[in-house]
């Protein structure tokens, strides 16, 4: 028996478009590139100050509060394009493989983004 589905009624008719990933809009805003450089230079100078003998603890809680900002930063752009969501999705999760999208700021931020797309 044949079924007849949404999909081959498309495909029949000649409805259904193809879209080719690589040709995708794929433009990243100039001011997400920029949250997600100053985040990458304060997780950089994070870990300097945590890995550098000399450095006190007053240094270490600056640049852990810098870096926690430049995050919570990306999480609450509202990425309207889909090169916006796309690279905003892919960097938030190289950061949550390293365990870094843990507080419940982080998500509170990404629910809140997703409000205003």
């Amino acid at each position: 028996m044949n079924v007849i589905t949404r999909r081959s009624v498309l495909a029949l008719t000649g409805a259904a478009a193809v879209i080719d990933p690589a040709s995708a809009d794929v433009r990243v805003s100039p001011k997400l590139q920029a949250l997600i450089a100053e985040h990458e230079a304060a997780y950089a100078a994070f870990h300097h100050f945590v890995n550098r003998a000399a450095s006190s603890r007053d240094d270490r809680a600056k640049a852990d509060r810098k870096e926690q900002v430049a995050l919570l930063a990306i999480c609450s752009w509202p990425a309207i394009s889909r090169g916006d969501r796309r690279a905003k999705a892919e960097y938030l999760l190289v950061v949550e493989t390293r365990g870094e999208l843990d507080l419940e700021e982080h998500m509170q931020a990404i629910l809140h983004s997703m409000l205003r797309s």
